[in-house]
């Protein structure tokens, strides 16, 4: 397989990457409009950044994120759980991961882990912060591998369907 990871203008190319997201998640079409409008305005965000990887031209998976900020949504949401189980300074000196998503039919193959190690990688931050849903699926297991700890579980978000958990490790992660 032909695989290039680099730098994503996610903001030009954001449809591309929510059809990714669309089939990765699950997500409906009036899904797929609501994050395209969430994606454009994180792009804009200080510090925002975004790693693409293609296959053949075509993006096949993708990640973004910025450091944080107790202002955004959703430190707003995860704040009160996260002060809950003391461990509400995650949400400061941290890069979050923001989306993170691999085609279906390129998973497994360790794209996902590049991802995230790599644009970790650049962060000037000392620790990262994502959420996941909270099951127990290969994304939880990729993270616990990296070094990601459970901050926080059963973290409801308005309007999401199934609770996630809060998961948060110290910079650079943890390599195999």
């Amino acid at each position: 397989m032909d695989l290039v990871i680099g730098p994503l203008d996610l903001a030009a190319r954001v449809d591309e990457a929510l059809a990714v997201q669309a089939v990765a998640f699950g997500l409906g079409p009036d899904e797929v409009a609501v994050r395209r409008q969430i994606v454009q305005r994180h792009m804009q965000y200080r510090g925002a950044r975004a790693l693409g990887a293609t296959s053949e031209g075509r993006l096949v998976g993708f990640v973004y994120g910025m450091p944080n900020s107790r202002t955004h949504w959703w430190s707003t949401v995860v704040e009160p759980y996260l002060r809950a189980n003391d461990n509400a300074d995650w949400l400061d000196d941290s890069f979050v991961i923001t989306e993170l998503h691999v085609h279906p039919g390129h998973q497994n193959r360790g794209i996902g882990r590049r991802l995230i190690t790599m644009i970790t990688d650049a962060a000037a931050e000392p620790r990262s912060i994502l959420s996941a849903i909270d099951t127990d699926s290969p994304a939880r297991g990729l993270y616990f591998s990296l070094g990601y700890v459970d901050l926080a579980r059963r973290v409801h978000f308005p309007s999401a369907p199934k609770p996630y958990a809060v998961m948060g490790a110290q910079l650079p992660l943890r390599r195999r």
